[in-house]
């Protein structure tokens, strides 16, 4: 390996609010190891935002870091979980493979070869960054339990809520509804073939409501328009805020079931058949339809992600996916 090819420039966040690019040093390479390079990554703007502004609360530290975090929710870290790259070095099936990998923002890496996931043959790298999105998605339809004919409500219409919309909208005779405070999100469920509603005009007597808009106002709407004996659950990651929530009304009257889900476990009725692998397995195969690319609201190349992240970070509903473009001569 040249002395090109072993440093590499990653994107650290220094402070809360602020960030900057870093050279550092690749680990030595070995038999069981890939070397990618980068064409893409993603930042998605709920939990990347927390981080960058410094609310990962002390108590969630350890259970948040990413699979290949280096650093500290204190500061500095290097975090990020959505990466899509070129095999320039590896095991000879990975050879010149597009992959994805749950790596941070960086332009080359070396990971072990376990570590990385080859593209479906027809999947573009551009939407690929949207895996761990759809991963996400995946997990709580499973956690949801969405049945064919169910009438679903998803509150939240940001690239995870809005992926999981689109996953329930596929089952056979759902009635789904995506449901945001921004009246422009019509057109992206428009996009995604799904019906929208604001919350002034969201429909009660949902047989399931996934919460993914991280507002205690979203919650609440969730609560109200579930059905008797209906799943409420819970996506958002709330870091240190503290929602109230309304449980002292309807809430034991209609039996309601509040359920919360998170990537970081399979559930329960999944995890003796499923593994972590080929659940994101299954998202990059669920990211072949083009219309998904509906979830990318914007793109800047690597060395623009100082600048850029703080805007993403207090971006509001106009940040879906944003996509992260890398220069890499050697990954053309």
């Amino acid at each position: 390996m040249s002395t090109a090819t072993q440093s590499a420039t990653a994107f650290w966040i220094t402070a809360p609010g602020r960030g900057e690019l870093r050279q550092e040093s690749l680990p030595p390479a070995g038999a069981d190891r890939v070397r990618v390079e980068t064409l893409f990554s993603g930042v998605s703007r709920g939990t990347e935002a927390l981080v960058f502004n410094g609310l990962v609360p002390e108590s969630e530290r350890e259970r948040m870091r990413a699979p290949f975090q280096s650093g500290d929710f204190s500061g500095p870290v290097k975090y990020g979980y959505s990466s899509v790259g070129r095999v320039t070095m590896g095991p000879g099936p990975l050879q010149g493979q597009i992959v994805f990998c749950l790596y941070p923002h960086q332009d080359r890496y070396l990971v072990p070869a376990a570590a990385v996931l080859p593209l479906p043959p027809r999947l573009d790298p551009e939407r690929a960054v949207l895996a761990a999105n759809m991963e996400t998605a995946l997990n709580a339809c499973w956690d949801a339990g969405i049945m064919p004919g169910d009438r679903v409500t998803v509150i939240g219409a940001g690239v995870v809520g809005a992926a999981v919309a689109w996953l329930a909208g596929g089952i056979p005779g759902t009635r789904t509804t995506l449901v945001d405070i921004e009246p422009k999100r019509a057109q992206l469920a428009e996009a995604l073939g799904l019906a929208f509603a604001t919350p002034e005009q969201a429909e009660g007597d949902q047989d399931v409501v996934i919460h993914a808009s991280a507002s205690e106002a979203g919650l609440a709407l969730a609560l109200d328009i579930a059905g008797f004996e209906a799943r409420v659950v819970e996506m958002s990651w709330f870091g240190s805020d503290r929602p109230r929530l309304a449980l002292g009304q309807a809430f034991h009257s209609r039996r309601l079931s509040l359920l919360a889900s998170q990537v970081g476990h399979l559930p329960a009725g999944h995890r003796a058949r499923w593994t972590h692998r080929r659940r994101l397995g299954k998202a990059l195969e669920l990211l072949l339809d083009p219309r998904l690319d509906a979830l990318i609201s914007g793109q800047s190349d690597f060395e623009e992600l100082p600048e850029v992240m703080p805007a993403l970070a207090r971006g509001g509903g106009e940040v879906l996916c944003h996509r992260i473009r890398y220069r890499n001569p050697t990954a053309s």
